[in-house]
């Protein structure tokens, strides 16, 4: 392979012939914690798709995780919003709202600037940083925390007041977007200016049946931020990215008109078949692997049938195809070891 991860990644949104598949493995540390060396035996197996692991660089007999284990663990964010991590390792939920009560508005606390502030000496330096960084071969990108824009907006009025907020009171919607893009659009400034390759946004936007407001929602309120934060990317020749869990189906075109180069549906709950049909060719998409029957509790046949017929139906010569994958317990280490196998046997298929 003579192309760079970074060649390799840019040809394959821009469907312009990749020399291979890329498909990125996470494993979150509640799998290590859970499997520990049995895990290690099968990441060591499979160099081509865990290729950074350095045996013995994770403390196995400090880590430990139980499904039963529940954990007195709570974090203040940036925007004043308690969280609760009952599980370790894993995502956790908000507790406490700080803007349950709009009339608290006006007060509110607006969270640190996101970005650093540079001198020009410095800025010189971190555009160097970036430059010497893609002659290396290095995709350089700038991330959003999870949660950007539209989860945020749950998180500071609790579920049900902003779902209120979408049905009877699109002022405080309009109020509360302003003020997240506000914060966000100085993260994106930041990241055209240091000539970032991509810009990768991040939020859930459904359940496992469909998205958690209406598409015609959507297209009133998510939409047009998206594009306001979007589309200067884009003019600065930026790929975009969005990562979004659930069902959202109905609203990836809309993802895409917004300015998203990357999407990133989940594989089972939106059909392969559909995927195919709707958005096949018109963006890359970066197809989440299924985390929750297939992978985790299905045969090694079960994982080659459906890594094979995913590859199979959404990839092509020209590319526009990557896959993602996130472990997590009780995945077995022998469906992470099939897993594995059946993305080098598939991965060359097109290419």
């Amino acid at each position: 392979m003579s192309l760079s991860y970074r060649e390799n990644f840019i040809r394959t949104v821009r469907f312009q012939n990749p020399e291979y598949l890329i498909a990125d493995v996470h494993i979150n540390s509640a799998m290590w914690a859970y499997y520990k060396r049995d895990l290690e035996k099968v990441v060591l197996k499979h160099p081509s798709i865990f290729p950074n692991y350095v045996p013995g660089s994770i403390d196995f007999d400090n880590m430990h995780f139980s499904f039963d284990m529940n954990d007195d663990n709570y974090k203040l964010d940036e925007w004043s919003c308690k969280w609760h991590y009952p599980l370790r390792y894993l995502a956790g939920v908000v507790v406490e709202h700080p803007l349950l009560d709009m009339e608290n508005f006006d007060t509110f606390p607006l969270p640190q600037n996101p970005v650093p502030q540079l001198s020009e000496q410095e800025w010189a330096k971190e555009i160097q940083d970036v430059q010497s960084a893609k002659l290396r071969g290095e995709l350089t990108r700038g991330d959003t925390e999870h949660g950007f824009l539209f989860l945020r907006h749950t998180y500071l009025r609790g579920f049900e007041n902003a779902m209120e907020d979408y049905a009877l009171y699109p002022e405080n919607v309009d109020k509360i977007y302003d003020m997240i893009l506000t914060h966000n659009q100085k993260l994106v400034d930041f990241h055209i200016r240091r000539g970032t390759d991509l810009m990768y946004f991040a939020e859930d936007l459904g359940t496992q049946t469909s998205t958690i407001i209406s598409g015609d929602m959507f297209r009133r309120f998510v939409k047009p931020a998206y594009a306001k934060l979007m589309q200067p990317c884009k003019q600065a020749g930026m790929m975009v990215g969005l990562h979004s869990d659930g069902k959202t189906l109905d609203i990836l075109e809309d993802q895409i008109e917004a300015g998203v180069d990357i999407v990133n549906p989940q594989d089972l709950c939106n059909g392969i078949d559909e995927l195919q049909k709707r958005i096949k060719g018109r963006a890359c998409i970066q197809l989440d692997i299924d985390r929750q029957t297939v992978v985790p509790f299905g045969t090694a046949k079960d994982i080659d049938d459906l890594i094979r017929e995913e590859i199979e139906k959404l990839g092509s010569p020209q590319g526009g195809l990557m896959l993602v994958c996130g472990l997590y317990p009780p995945t077995p280490p022998e469906n992470v070891d099939a897993l594995a196998t059946a993305i080098e046997k598939y991965r060359g298929m097109w290419f």
